[in-house]
């Protein structure tokens, strides 16, 4: 065998190599940026529903104090419409 034939293809094997963990290494870094701005999406998200929930409580409770227990207080406080309550509807 020619020697270097053997020196081209360990040369070019090398090469290969880097470069492959090069792109796996930046798979990664992008892989990384999604996630991170998925969970600041969802993060703005669920900040968003507990100001609204803490709203709703809030307005409940002042509800809840002009409302003595002889009292005909009529229906209780519909919560904002921007509010998700679907999961405590079911």
């Amino acid at each position: 065998m020619d020697v270097g034939a053997l020196v081209g293809g360990a040369v070019a094997l090398v090469v290969g190599l880097l470069s492959w963990t090069q792109s796996r290494a930046t798979n990664r870094r992008s892989d990384f940026t999604a996630i991170t701005d998925r969970l600041d999406r969802e993060l703005a998200d669920e900040r968003k529903q507990r100001k609204l929930l803490t709203s709703y409580v809030v307005d409940l409770w002042r509800w809840a104090q002009r409302v003595g227990p002889d009292t005909p207080a009529g229906p209780t406080p519909e919560p904002p419409a921007e509010l998700d309550v679907a999961p405590w509807r079911n």
